[in-house]
């Protein structure tokens, strides 16, 4: 699951500007993501924890699209590309966590891979057309428009929430612990 480039920040910049801060600390938790879930079999995607039913699979298949829905249905306005655009979310709206056990872990980290790289072309697109204070093409209920940063912002928090799920986890499945890899 490695798919960085050196043109992709790893971590934020110890003393950059604003917009390398946010995307260093996105591509951050993204490493942390596919550290935790990265060389496990389906078995290891599929291990639970506790009373939870979460895996890490599942977490990779959301993760995915939420990948695809902030950056491009949100950010951009365009229609959920597949498989989100054939969900019936009113029939179960944990679709992404529930239909994960039945996917291969190379379909996981493909589909995961693929929507961040999806995600990395959208904002670099929206960074060009009005930078950190670029609007989306939504609005939240009560008619506030949110901007790029806003996003960026919330995506952190997606991920840097769902990486200490992914630490639990992975070290029940095979005693995998710590922050970085070797």
């Amino acid at each position: 699951m490695d798919g960085d480039s050196d043109a992709i920040l790893r971590e934020p910049p110890v003393a950059g500007n604003e917009l390398d801060t946010l995307l260093g600390a996105l591509e951050r938790q993204r490493r942390y993501v596919a550290w935790k879930c990265g060389n496990l079999d389906q078995a290891g995607l599929r291990a639970t924890l506790g009373p939870s039913a979460m895996t890490l699979g599942g977490l990779l298949k959301h993760l995915a699209g939420v990948e695809d829905d902030v950056f491009s249905v949100k950010l951009h306005g365009n229609q959920p590309c597949p498989p989100w655009d054939t969900v019936d979310w009113d029939a179960d709206m944990d679709w992404e966590w529930h239909s994960a056990a039945e996917d291969r872990p190379e379909q996981l980290t493909a589909q995961w891979q693929q929507a961040v790289t999806r995600s990395r072309v959208l904002v670099a697109e929206a960074v060009a057309d009005g930078g950190l204070d670029r609007l989306a093409n939504f609005t939240w209920p009560d008619g506030r428009t949110p901007s790029l940063r806003r996003l960026l912002m919330d995506m952190i928090e997606e991920y840097a929430r769902h990486v200490g799920h992914a630490d639990l986890i992975r070290e029940s499945v095979d005693g995998l612990v710590g922050e970085d890899p070797e």
